[in-house]
């Protein structure tokens, strides 16, 4: 097991690096012209956060600053190097600019103006939401105590809220610096009830993580559709745009799993993204052609539970077995443990 003070020198090593090179972007390559240019000017920074996270070894702050740095960060540099994302136009403080590029929540541009004497403040529901993801997570981590008398099924599904649950809190989490530096902003949900979707499209698209949506749908979705619409038409440019847009997702999360895993990729988990983009290829002409002309259409209490089995099966048998073959999940509780007695120690 890593030691936790390393691990704290790692992560304070990886945010001076992390706001040195964002403060080059801000100071120097925003003063270059836009497009490739000014992409050769930040390419860097893209290849050194892409591997900053990997000095992290501990699974919930290293997997969190992938998802962070490596993704969302770079997604969002790549739209800043032709003037577009939320890092365009460029903010007015240095400070601004690093939580537009690292925040996985959406800043409105637009804050709220408090009148003098009151106050606009989510931060105590953050922190509210904050422990209860936290309780909860503690809850689950102590079910994992007794996993040898779980189904395997019961396993996964567990493994399935533990996923969303940390997400969860570390939304929950990040949202306090922008409250703690912005009291008027308004922060968008990242989740829109995910067991409410109706379809693959509105889970993906709508409901599951929506931050990263937005990413993807600027930097991979729209620009493999202007593409598609003057090579094949308008009528089936959303279908490449959206297999594209997988994939990449696909290769993403290969990025996560391998540093949960720090093993050779077997491709499993890219493989479930390719398939739900042929599921979500498949639902779109199907709506085209029978739910458009009034022919056929689901009802919602038929049509959300096949969403819903359709992930829980696919990603059951291509995401979530790769990382119990390796023994990520007794990594986890490990680390869980590790925590819990060094709070222990100190109190």
């Amino acid at each position: 097991m890593v030691k936790m003070e390393g691990e704290l020198n790692n992560l304070i090593v990886l945010w001076v690096l992390t706001t040195l090179s964002l403060w080059y972007c801000y100071r120097i390559s925003a003063k270059i012209s836009k497009g490739f240019t000014r992409l050769f000017s930040i390419f860097p920074v893209l290849i050194l956060l892409l591997i900053l996270p990997f000095n992290l070894h501990t699974f919930h702050l290293g997997t969190s600053h992938v998802v962070i740095l490596s993704w969302l960060a770079n997604f969002r540099l790549l739209l800043f190097a032709f003037d577009q994302g939320p890092l365009s136009p460029l903010p007015p403080k240095l400070y601004l600019f690093i939580l537009a590029a690292c925040s996985p929540y959406k800043i409105k541009r637009n804050l709220v103006k408090i009148k003098k004497g009151e106050t606009l403040f989510q931060l105590p529901s953050l922190i509210l939401e904050a422990a209860n993801k936290a309780a909860l997570l503690v809850f689950l981590f102590y079910s994992y105590n007794f996993k040898q008398y779980f189904h395997n099924h019961v396993l996964l599904i567990l493994y399935f809220f533990h996923t969303y649950l940390n997400i969860q809190l570390l939304l929950a989490v990040a949202a306090i610096p922008a409250q703690l530096l912005l009291p008027g902003v308004e922060l968008e949900p990242q989740f829109k009830t995910p067991v409410r979707a109706t379809s693959l499209q509105d889970f993906w698209g709508h409901r599951w993580n929506r931050r990263v949506s937005d990413t993807l749908r600027s930097t991979i979705y729209d620009p493999v559709k202007t593409i598609s619409t003057r090579i094949i038409g308008r009528r089936w440019a959303s279908y490449p745009a959206v297999m594209a847009t997988f994939v990449i997702s696909g290769l993403m999360h290969e990025l996560i799993y391998y540093h949960i895993i720090r093993e050779y990729p077997t491709w499993e988990v890219t493989w479930f993204f390719v398939l739900q983009g042929l599921f979500v290829d498949l639902e779109i002409f199907l709506k085209k052609k029978l739910v458009a002309n009034g022919k056929f259409k689901l009802h919602q209490a038929i049509s959300g539970p096949l969403t819903l089995a359709n992930i829980a099966l696919t990603a059951g048998c291509l995401s979530y077995t790769q990382l119990l073959r390796n023994g990520a999940d007794e990594k986890i509780i490990n680390e869980f443990n590790v925590t819990v007695e060094i709070f222990k120690g100190s109190a």
